[in-house]
């Protein structure tokens, strides 16, 4: 039993596709695979997002007619809705499928836990009828005080935005802020109630005096949003504590006893504003002025130790490439640097890789540099 099998799925992306031509399953899931890959760096390939059981068995069904074929693509996750949507629209990135050119459309991603959590309630509904058949009289009496200890706080709008905030916000010293509504009502259900909602990547001016005048601590999801919503609370805000939620995981998804054990985990944000930037680097000009070219493209340029243009092509097809042409001094390309594709140039004595990111799992290579977007000037 494979990796897939044991792990429990979350949702499922279902996408149509049309291929101008006839092709069979395999040349579809080459596809699938071969042009996703590098857009994202190891945390959202595929090959090892299937391997790790973060995705299971890829189903393809089609049928050809008239010389065109058509068909579903399906794909179990267990990854977050983010990470999920991401993939989801990599898939519809895909434009061709062997020699054949073709358009594949999400139809949708379905929560498998929707269903579950009908079944589950309509269960529990049977239960709590069999069980107050069964009870004594006193039961509903009981039941009602329970309740009242259990009952989640509602929640409150905050400021001239509006945020999505528990009732404590105000006459407490110490609030929290998270990113969205789901964090709040997840925090409320703990019984945190001194906590605010960012809800949107930019930090809003109720957010900014809050910080001012209260002790702040921010608790952000363990996913890119949260890297870039923490570089922006630094820059503009007075808070005082970080945390964070596991790596790839949302603070909506923690139970109570994770939230409290990541809250304990809290760090000073003066620690994090004082790491040293990372050095800038300087390159020729003909790089930097490649790397603006190519921003937001997905796509690579080649260049020969003359700084001389030999190639420009999809991020997608980069590996591949490199193991074609000879003479590549430099690959300047809108994506992430992964370990295969650091192996691949230096297997084949390129000198600089300078691409939008590096993966965090990347082993630095001696004799390939690998210097980020960021880091250049001209």
């Amino acid at each position: 039993m494979g990796p897939s099998q044991t792990v429990t799925i979350k949702y499922v992306i279902r996408a149509k596709f049309e291929i101008e031509g006839v092709v069979e399953k395999p040349d579809v899931i080459g596809a699938v695979f071969g042009q996703t890959e590098g857009l994202f760096g190891p945390e959202l390939d595929l090959r090892g997002l299937q391997k790790s059981g973060r995705i299971g068995r890829i189903e393809i069904n089609l049928q050809s007619k008239q010389d065109k074929t058509s068909g579903i693509i399906t794909i179990p996750t267990s990854l977050n809705r983010v990470s999920t949507a991401i993939l989801a629209a990599s898939i519809e990135s895909i434009n061709r499928v062997g020699p054949c050119d073709s358009k594949i459309t999400l139809e949708k991603v379905e929560d498998i836990r929707d269903a579950r959590r009908k079944l589950i309630i309509g269960r529990a509904k049977e239960i709590l009828h069999q069980w107050n058949i069964e009870s004594m009289p006193s039961t509903d009496e009981i039941f009602r005080e329970v309740s009242k200890t259990l009952r989640t706080a509602k929640v409150e709008k905050y400021g001239k935005e509006k945020l999505t905030a528990g009732p404590g916000i105000e006459s407490a010293k110490e609030i929290i802020v998270v990113e969205g509504r789901a964090d709040v009502l997840n925090l409320l259900r703990c019984g945190i109630l001194n906590v605010i909602a960012l809800e949107g990547a930019r930090i809003p001016e109720t957010i900014i005096k809050l910080c001012k005048g209260k002790e702040v601590t921010a608790f952000l999801d363990g996913d890119r949003g949260g890297d870039l919503i923490l570089k922006e609370l630094i820059q503009v805000t007075n808070t005082k504590y970080v945390t964070r939620a596991p790596s790839g995981i949302e603070v909506e998804e923690l139970n109570c006893k994770e939230i409290m054990t990541a809250l304990d985990k809290k760090v000073p944000m003066e620690r994090l504003k004082g790491r040293k930037e990372r050095r800038r680097v300087l390159v020729p000009k003909q790089i930097v002025k490649v790397a603006k070219e190519l921003e937001g493209s997905l796509e690579a340029v080649l260049l020969n130790e003359k700084m001389e243009k030999m190639e420009r092509l999809p991020v997608s097809e980069l590996a591949e490439k490199l193991q074609q042409i000879e003479d590549i001094d430099t690959v300047v390309f809108d994506g992430v640097i992964t370990q295969r594709l650091v192996d691949v140039a230096n297997k084949n004595k390129v000198k600089y890789l300078v691409a939008a990111r590096v993966s965090d799992v990347v082993k630095h290579p001696l004799n390939v540099h690998l210097i980020t977007f960021a880091d250049i000037q001209g």
